[in-house]
């Protein structure tokens, strides 16, 4: 074992048990960043039209700060980037994240310097915990991969601006960066095809031990390594022995990465955001992820099935319950108060709090009132799969057909497989059986003959990448929605059918 590997797990030992000392006492901890923040935030202009002199618990708070989403701070965030300071956090950021928006264009997330180091030191912690639970330490000792944004900034005249990915990319550990792949200049390549291929040169050859991104392109980068090299991903890189993801649920995938790397690799999920870097994985091979809750963020929850009601329940982290669906709602120390950063979650645990990313609230399929969210679906998926175990998922989505030439309306399910089932019609009987079953509106629907059971409709190799291609969304951060409300997207892709 090499000292770097040793001081590991010495430093992973002492960040465990500072982790249980904070987890162990949740109310206490939220309570505290509660008061920080708003004391540290009082002589801000948000902290000045909001009244924050006179708040003094979290009653107080929801009675002066409505619930937003960026369209309702962007005045605020316009003044940041017109030079003023002070605006919703004390100063200036230090950075903006620059994301694309669906309804609001481009979206100027602020990161300060507080946040943005709260932002390392989760990620950092999520491999420390990894180590202690595991007792693997060797990936320190071999090359690393993040697949990621450019980190390249854009240099604006008062705060630049980035990826979060690309920013993050420049903060890297000093002890690390020699293990660090792909080069500068690689990752600086926007098209994402040319990208992928870059990195398959810079890393063939190389001894990779951890590999980090969004599973379907990271997907992409293991088929391009067999593909030149002939092997399979344990074989080429003998040594990995850590896959890293966020973003979405990895299941559906995992099937199809086990085939691309020859075997089981451990995994280990993340919940980062632009806003904040919300949640990770402290048990290794255990669902849930633990919630942070003495970084910086104060959490907020409203049920999802009262988000959009004119006067939604709306809580703090001691009324939470288990199995709700809740929006997250962010309060932090880069200057985001009562927002909404649009993710679903569903706690799993109250000793601590472990949650599981449910969805998006505005990827859900209901023209029919049986609001079904992406857990549901993608449990019903993996059940599906459980039975038939030669299915391999490559990637999908769905969507209501309410005006069908012919019977009743239905939801109909986008699929690309790697490989199909022996047996079509009753693996979209076990998908459909499997969702009412975790969905009683669904189910009632169903009954009623208001709705027939799910069509599945098998899609051409590649089409979820032509469709992500033909909307400027290839590779990086972006995904594809699991679940909509309208056909959008199922229109594109019913071009692409097999």
């Amino acid at each position: 074992m090499s000292i770097k590997a040793f001081a590991g797990k010495i430093f992973a030992r002492t960040i465990v048990a500072k982790t249980k000392a904070w987890s162990n006492k949740p109310l206490q901890t939220q309570e505290k960043v509660f008061k920080a923040l708003i004391k540290t935030a009082a002589k801000t202009a948000f902290g000045k039209d909001h009244n924050f002199d006179a708040i003094d618990n979290y009653e107080d708070f929801k009675k002066a700060v409505p619930v937003r989403d960026y369209e309702g701070l962007r005045s605020y965030i316009e003044r940041i980037r017109n030079g003023e300071r002070d605006v919703l956090w004390k100063g200036q950021p230090l950075y903006f994240a620059k994301t694309s928006g669906t309804t609001s264009g481009a979206k100027y997330i602020p990161l300060t310097k507080e946040s943005l180091g709260y932002q390392i030191q989760a990620a950092r912690n999520a491999l420390l915990h990894y180590m202690h639970n595991t007792g693997n330490s060797s990936f320190v000792d071999g090359k690393m991969i993040f697949l990621q944004g450019s980190p390249e900034l854009t240099d604006a005249p008062h705060v630049p601006n980035g990826r979060l990915s690309g920013i993050v990319a420049n903060f890297i550990p000093a002890y690390l960066q020699k293990n660090r792949l792909p080069s500068y200049a690689t990752n600086c390549i926007e098209d994402w095809e040319q990208k992928v291929e870059a990195i398959v040169d810079e890393t063939i050859n190389e001894d990779m031990r951890l590999i980090s991104g969004i599973p379907s392109w990271v997907q992409m980068y293991f088929e391009r390594l067999k593909e030149r090299s002939g092997k399979n991903i344990k074989d080429l890189f003998p040594n990995f022995s850590l896959f890293v993801f966020g973003g979405v649920n990895y299941e559906p995938y995992r099937k199809k990465f086990e085939e691309l790397m020859g075997g089981e690799v451990d995994s280990l999920e993340l919940f980062p955001a632009s806003e904040g870097f919300i949640a990770y994985q402290d048990q290794a091979k255990k669902k849930g992820l633990l919630l942070l809750l003495n970084h910086g963020i104060f959490y907020e929850f409203i049920p999802a099935d009262e988000f959009f009601d004119e006067k939604p329940t709306r809580i703090s982290l001691k009324d939470v319950k288990l199995g709700v669906n809740y929006v997250l709602i962010l309060n932090t120390n880069a200057g985001l108060w009562a927002y909404n950063i649009g993710d679903t979650v569903q706690f799993i645990s109250l000793e601590p709090y472990r949650i599981i990313v449910s969805g998006r609230i505005k990827h859900f399929t209901s023209a029919f009132g049986e609001h079904v969210i992406a857990s549901e679906v993608e449990q019903a998926l993996e059940h599906a799969m459980h039975v038939h175990r030669e299915v391999k998922v490559s990637e999908f989505t769905l969507a209501p057909q309410v005006e069908p030439t012919e019977g009743l309306p239905y939801h109909e399910w986008f699929v690309e497989f790697e490989q199909e089932p022996n047996d079509h019609a009753d693996f979209t009987r076990l998908i459909d059986e499997k969702l009412q079953e975790l969905n009683v509106y669904y189910k009632d629907l169903i009954k009623g003959k208001v709705l027939r059971p799910l069509i599945l409709r098998t899609l051409q190799k590649g089409a979820f990448l032509a469709y992500m291609k033909s909307q400027g969304k290839l590779g990086g951060q972006n995904k594809v929605p699991r679940l909509a409300n309208d056909r959008k997207i199922a229109e594109q892709l019913s071009n692409r059918l097999r």
